[in-house]
């Protein structure tokens, strides 16, 4: 079978790890990013959508599923908007619940009948270690953990049609959204990577790898898992 998967995020950091991994595989990918990849290669197709607008993400969602049999789609795209209870915005939630939960919901809906007329499929979630709690982060932990219950759900009513849904939670990874809270190469960032139990923050490939795990053929009997790839952060108490 040849594989095409959809990588949302897939112009930097986790995304675009796993965008490269899977063509060494030799597979097209289609890339869902609001900036083009920074290179050009063979079998990479590039979207350009902002997924925090709905109408946006439902013409890209069509236009993919005419031009793509789709096998696979990671849903790595994300947003954090940090702030502490009291500047925490419902508006937020509201953006951050259409980027991590209603943009993926459109774009496997596009994509869900030609997966089950193939009797084959890998969905895929970037989650976050933030599910579990983290202070600063009412909306992205709420959504995030949102993604937990809906790809469990997805896993249950798309297990017969030999569809697969998981979802990989990291852990502190070295990416922009990181350095955008963690400033690079500060004092902060440091002292930080020395309370993880691995004794380092997490680069992309770490969580790609994972994903791939996931994303492989082969992987048919596992679904509705969540997988914590954090260098130990969620074992016991451990704040960013």
């Amino acid at each position: 079978m040849t594989h095409t998967a959809v990588v949302t995020g897939g112009s930097s950091g986790i995304g675009w790890a796993t965008v490269q991994a899977m063509l060494a595989r030799g597979w097209q990918v289609v890339s869902v990013a609001t900036e083009p990849p920074p290179e050009v290669l063979p079998g990479l197709h590039a979207e350009i959508c902002d997924l925090t607008d709905p109408a946006a993400t439902a013409a890209t969602a069509a236009r993919i599923a005419a031009a793509h049999a789709v096998s696979h789609i990671v849903h790595n795209a994300g947003l954090i908007r940090p702030a502490l209870i009291d500047a925490a915005a419902p508006e937020d939630i509201a953006t951050l619940a259409q980027i991590h939960l209603a943009a993926p919901l459109v774009l496997t809906q596009a994509v869900l009948p030609g997966m089950k007329a193939r009797r084959f499929g890998r969905v895929l979630f970037t989650g976050s270690r933030a599910a579990l709690g983290v202070p600063t982060r009412t909306a992205y932990a709420a959504t995030k953990a949102g993604i937990i219950g809906m790809a469990r759900t997805w896993a249950l009513e798309l297990a017969p049609h030999g569809i697969t849904v998981n979802v990989v939670s990291p852990g502190p990874i070295r990416t922009q959204n990181f350095w955008d809270i963690v400033p690079k190469g500060s004092d902060a960032e440091a002292a930080l990577a020395t309370r993880i139990p691995v004794g380092r923050l997490g680069e992309p490939a770490d969580i790609s790898r994972a994903l791939m795990f996931f994303a492989d053929p082969d992987a048919g009997f596992v679904t509705g898992q969540v997988l914590m790839v954090c260098g130990g952060a969620s074992i016991g108490a451990f704040s960013l």
